[in-house]
């Protein structure tokens, strides 16, 4: 890991032990009532994220409707499941000291409840974009916003070919950076 990536984890834990109330007054307008619901459902930290991750696309003139609610709800998933700190920072560390074993433990199903709290930390870093987009689904998002969450941790194709592959690439980009 290099020093100005170290310096960027350790700025990013500072803010997600430290986040800003998120301000419902500029969601409202971009999401449901029920979208809404899902956006108090994450972690305080979470919606302090998910704000900078629209705040940066906005900045890059992204205002398609499906990637901003995409930019809102994509880590939605991670309200199953909610993580503390230190298991965030588990899940920042672990694939870099045990990338083969990190993505076993995340593949994990069943109980989640009586994994050990670093495996149950794998499982949502890796499941949380499915579960996700479930929730998402179920509260009458649309199927782009949807597709958009359930693959914002997969690689982005290199040469986006079509606009949801476009919007995906500039999520990641945003997501990457926040």
């Amino acid at each position: 890991m290099t020093l100005a990536r170290l310096a960027y984890r350790v700025q990013q834990f500072w803010k997600y032990t430290r986040p800003a109330s998120p301000e419902l007054d500029e969601i409202r307008p971009l999401l449901s009532p029920a979208e809404i619901e899902l956006f108090l459902r994450m972690q305080p930290g979470e919606q302090a994220h998910s704000l900078e991750v629209l705040g940066r696309l906005r900045l890059q003139a992204e205002v398609d409707p499906d990637l901003q609610t995409a930019a809102l709800l994509h880590d939605v998933g991670k309200c199953r499941f909610p993580l503390h700190v230190w298991e965030r920072v588990w899940i920042v560390l672990a694939p870099k000291l045990f990338a083969g074993r990190f993505r076993v433990w995340g593949a994990a199903q069943g109980a989640l409840d009586k994994l050990p709290w670093w495996q149950r930390a794998s499982v949502v870093a890796a499941q949380h974009p499915g579960w996700g987009a479930e929730l998402a689904q179920a509260a009458g998002c649309s199927a782009r916003a949807v597709s958009l969450i359930r693959r914002h941790q997969q690689p982005a194709p290199l040469n986006p070919q079509n606009e949801e592959d476009q919007l995906l690439a500039s999520l990641q980009a945003m997501d990457d950076r926040s």
